[in-house]
């Protein structure tokens, strides 16, 4: 199975990339159209006044990212959630220059938090920091941590259950803590016999509030 990338990562790079419907000379004086294809890309050949639409502009995109996506199943070694994939597509899109990048001797290791730190080390052009550059990698940044289990190379990733906090929960930790502050702040009978009658309502409280969670009615 030929892993692609998502909508996210392809929204990613529509938004670095821009796009233009009609062709002109990048800085280069390459011919190019669309979300920067040219003709080194393969078909379509660019040329001098040559148009296209939307349609076909991302058509072209998905055709010129194949390589890429080829390149991420076969350099990672250690599995992938669909945003991280889609953010190391992204990178060596733009880069060409996954296979020898210490991100990834760093990430086949299975140091997944150094990338982002990589990622931003990638800013520079001709020797200049770039803020176009700075501003995509903390977009690829942001999208690898996004909430998401890691899962297989070929498998979707499944969105992970945010944690819910509630009043509730606050009130509860906070009396915790300020009850145990409490004893520990003096060494006195009296603090100690205080300390355990609100650690004793506490108990009481919160057998109360899990027995009605589990039993609402």
């Amino acid at each position: 199975m030929n892993r692609r990338i998502n909508a996210a990562g392809l929204a990613l790079v529509k938004q670095w990339e821009g796009c233009e419907l009609v062709s002109y000379k990048d800085v280069a004086g390459i011919w190019t159209i669309g979300y920067g294809h040219t003709s080194a890309a393969g078909i379509p050949f660019v040329k001098a006044a040559m148009r296209i639409n939307a349609q076909e502009a991302e058509d072209i995109l998905r055709s010129d990212l194949r390589k890429f996506e080829e390149r991420v199943n076969r350099l990672v070694k250690v599995p992938l959630n669909d945003n991280q994939y889609a953010v190391l597509v992204s990178f060596d899109f733009n880069t060409g220059k996954l296979h020898s990048s210490t991100l990834l001797k760093k990430l086949n290791a299975g140091d997944y938090d150094a990338v982002p730190i990589e990622l931003m080390k990638w800013v520079n052009a001709d020797g200049k920091r770039v803020k176009g550059l700075v501003n995509r990698r903390s977009a690829e940044a942001g999208l690898w941590a996004k909430g998401e289990f890691v899962s297989s190379n070929t498998m979707p990733a499944a969105p992970k259950a945010p944690e819910v906090v509630t009043k509730e929960n606050v009130s509860w930790l906070a009396g915790i803590v300020s009850t145990l502050g409490f004893a520990f702040a003096g060494n006195g009978p009296l603090q100690w016999a205080l300390a355990g009658i609100i650690v004793a309502s506490f108990a009481g409280g919160a057998f109360l509030f899990i027995r009605k969670r589990l039993d609402p009615a």
